[in-house]
């Protein structure tokens, strides 16, 4: 298959030196270019592969506690039939399991130390359904929170902080209490710690208290869960899920997801790898442009062959192609290199950073200060796809001007001094 002359050319010089010897590599300042590149994509990767991998760590944390969809009554009150509305809810594909709850917050004491809480009654069986928390610890921890036991389980943080352990005895304080003629006397009754349990995640290790949900009803004074949680097949659809349920539930109920209930947090995470994108695009750009002193230098030594290509009859249009598929080419290599090495990293980053540790006998993330003593990663297609396309797009935009300059050389001007 013969190929476009221009296209030929321009992979010609892609691969030659500047004084035209070919060396079966590519020229030294080309060379930099793509090195300049390559590395910007790769280290764009790793960075965004590495966030991405963050965010999926502390999100499996909390979701290990947290449903995926819950459902209240819309006045706050309990549901009439948890039952029918799990029921209801199952009738959508998506929804695997569902569990009622009693959700209020309330004052735990020991002593003279004193928590504030969120209290939350469960049902043990249920529970394994739909968090990972609940089928992780069902049979050693949460299988002892049966009704009228008033046993309570609590965050490990929270135990910590209020000096108690398994056998202990604490003493929740209610809101809501009897009015009397000294005040308003809140509601206290006495709980039997039965364990401690902990998620990596420090909001609930510190502020998370479990207790069984007829118990729960009780202690608050409502008519029964006023709740139902659900697990989904794919949490990503948790929002789109969650407002068909609404629509199919009436407005009786609200309905609000796993992503809602965090966005604060997740806005956060979202700006910072949007921040984190561009400043590494930016270091892409630089090695993309430096693509146009690699074109001038390379249009400066080829004044005598655009010259001869030109009297033979190379259009100025052929001309500028031909430099125009030198840069590009030097893009295409830049980038599709920074694409491997980039995901080379992030595929096998949980052996490299152990490895760099050990060499340097240090811990990047100690066990002792992070929750999260590893490197995770998690590459992503959505991710990747952009990079790649700014960066070709900039090493395009690169060629644009010194090719335009080479396409307006005249022939006898550029063959004067030859």
């Amino acid at each position: 298959m013969n190929l476009p002359y221009e296209l030929q050319i321009g992979w010609r010089y892609t691969r030659s030196g500047r004084s035209g010897r070919r060396n079966g590599f590519i020229s030294f300042i080309s060379g930099v270019s793509m090195l300049g590149i390559a590395l910007g994509v790769a280290a764009l990767i790793i960075v965004l592969s590495v966030m991405n991998g963050f965010q999926k760590e502390v999100r499996d944390r909390m979701l290990s506690v947290v449903a995926h969809v819950e459902i209240y009554a819309a006045d706050g009150a309990a549901l009439p039939d948890w039952r029918a509305t799990a029921a209801a809810a199952k009738r959508n594909p998506q929804v695997l399991g569902a569990a009622p709850f009693v959700a209020a917050q309330a004052l735990i004491a020991r002593g003279d130390t004193m928590r504030g809480a969120i209290v939350r009654g469960i049902s043990a069986d249920d529970e394994a359904t739909v968090t990972a928390l609940g089928a992780r610890l069902h049979a050693s921890l949460f299988s002892k929170l049966t009704p009228g036991s008033w046993n309570i389980a609590l965050g490990a943080e929270l135990a910590r902080a209020l000096g108690v352990q398994p056998g202990d005895k604490v003493t929740l304080v209610a809101p809501g209490g009897q009015i009397t003629p000294a005040g308003v006397v809140p509601r206290l009754k006495q709980f039997t710690l039965v364990g401690t349990f902990s998620t990596g995640h420090y909001e609930y290790d510190s502020g998370l208290a479990l207790i069984d949900v007829d118990d729960a009803a009780r202690l608050f004074r409502v008519a029964g869960p006023t709740g139902v949680q659900l697990r989904l097949e794919d949490l990503n659809q948790a929002r789109e899920v969650g407002a068909a349920l609404q629509r199919a539930l009436g407005p009786d109920v609200a309905v609000t997801d796993w992503t809602r209930t965090n966005s604060n947090w997740f806005a956060a995470v979202q700006l910072e790898k949007r921040l984190m994108f561009i400043i590494l695009t930016l270091i892409v750009a630089v090695a993309a442009f430096n693509l146009v002193s690699t074109l001038v230098m390379t249009v400066t030594d080829k004044r005598a062959d655009i010259a001869i290509l030109r009297t033979l009859g190379a259009s100025p249009r052929s001309v500028m192609a031909i430099f125009m598929v030198q840069g590009a080419a030097s893009g295409v290599i830049g980038t599709l290199s920074g694409v491997a090495l980039g995901l080379a990293v992030a595929f096998n980053i949980d052996v490299i950073v152990p490895a760099i540790e050990r060499l340097l006998h240090t811990s990047f993330l100690p066990g002792s200060v992070y929750l999260i003593s590893t490197m995770p990663s998690d590459p992503q297609r959505g991710d990747i796809a952009p990079i790649v396309a700014i960066s070709l797009l900039l090493s395009f935009v690169a060629t644009l001007y010194p090719s335009w300059r080479a396409s307006r050389m005249q022939p006898a001007e550029a063959l004067r001094y030859e």
